[in-house]
């Protein structure tokens, strides 16, 4: 078979799927729906990067820990604690001959399997574009990643576009015509917005300054014209807000093969696999025995009268 064939027709399932929902931090939900995740569930989880691999000395001081139960690098506190992604980002060039950076993105498609880690490609080209609302002490910018191959041919000179300080908050509509690749860049390989979005690996938000301390938060970000809110803080538009928002009281523990819930009296609980399958299911009010599952990646649903939400585990 054609392997590029083959890819092409990955990609253009993963654009027909569920359009792009809003995620909005002020309704305590980690994972963002992108509407392009695999069956890895991997995709809408957020991570942050720096400048440490090139020399330089940056990182992001966080109000609060991250992790949880499941996964050490979950932003689920920071979520709950900010009602969004927020910190402070220590810019620090240490050996670096540019300006310091450090960034906090999110996958659109995932990994590209249980076995393999890289982050796959989607066509993003029907989100015409991206929204986004935030806070920031100095001027960041928004990037288009497209996984370590393609960013290195073209020297990392990803499409990006500039946005602007804002100390008290704003909301930005993007279209893919606003990302362009950086002036300082003159190769051979071009890449505009338009072509970006139809291989997008992840999208990042970049804060890239003199040396110093600035603070942040992500508020929201869905796709362009979405209706992404035009203040940090105001709950999304859409029903069941309030089911959404108690998944913050109510967790999934984990212990060794045995399943059980806190903070959630009634309610239906699934485990499914990364095809999506459910393989195991029970009522929250009992523990739930996954004994007899394979190693791997889950997903937990949890779904009730007061409360609805997800978990990714890992069962070893």
């Amino acid at each position: 078979m054609n392997k590029k064939l083959t890819i092409a027709s990955a990609l253009l399932v993963g654009s027909a799927a569920f359009a792009f929902e809003v995620w909005n931090g002020a309704d305590l939900v980690e994972q963002i729906n992108t509407g392009l995740g695999n069956k890895t569930e991997t995709a809408g989880y957020w991570f942050d990067y720096g400048d440490d691999g090139d020399g330089g000395a940056s990182k992001v001081t966080w109000p609060v820990d991250k992790g949880n139960d499941y996964d050490k690098n979950s932003m689920s506190p920071i979520i709950e604690h900010c009602g969004g992604i927020c910190g402070t980002a220590v810019l620090d060039k240490g050996t670096l001959t540019y300006q310091p950076f450090v960034g906090i993105g999110f996958n659109v498609v995932g990994e590209t399997s249980a076995d393999d880690k890289t982050p796959a490609a989607g066509d993003a080209s029907a989100w015409g574009g991206v929204c986004i609302t935030y806070k920031s002490e100095t001027s960041p910018s928004l990037e288009l990643g497209l996984g370590d191959v393609v960013d290195q041919s073209i020297s990392y000179a990803n499409p990006a576009a500039s946005l602007p300080k804002a100390t008290a908050g704003t909301m930005k509509d993007l279209t893919w015509a606003d990302f362009k690749q950086p002036a300082w860049y003159h190769g051979d390989t071009k890449m505009d917005g338009a072509t970006a979005s139809k291989q997008l690996v992840a999208i990042k938000f970049k804060l890239q300054a003199a040396p110093g301390s600035y603070e942040f938060n992500i508020c929201a970000v869905g796709p362009n014209g979405g209706g992404c809110p035009t203040t940090c803080g105001a709950p999304g538009p859409h029903d069941g807000i309030k089911a959404v928002r108690g998944a913050s009281a109510a967790k999934a523990i984990l212990s060794g093969r045995t399943l059980s819930f806190k903070g959630v009296k009634d309610g239906t609980a699934e485990v499914l696999d990364i095809q999506g399958q459910v393989v195991a299911k029970g009522d929250v009010s009992s523990s739930l025995s996954l004994k007899s599952l394979d190693a791997g990646i889950y997903m937990v649903r949890v779904v009730g009268k007061s409360v609805n939400f997800t978990n990714k585990i890992v069962l070893k």
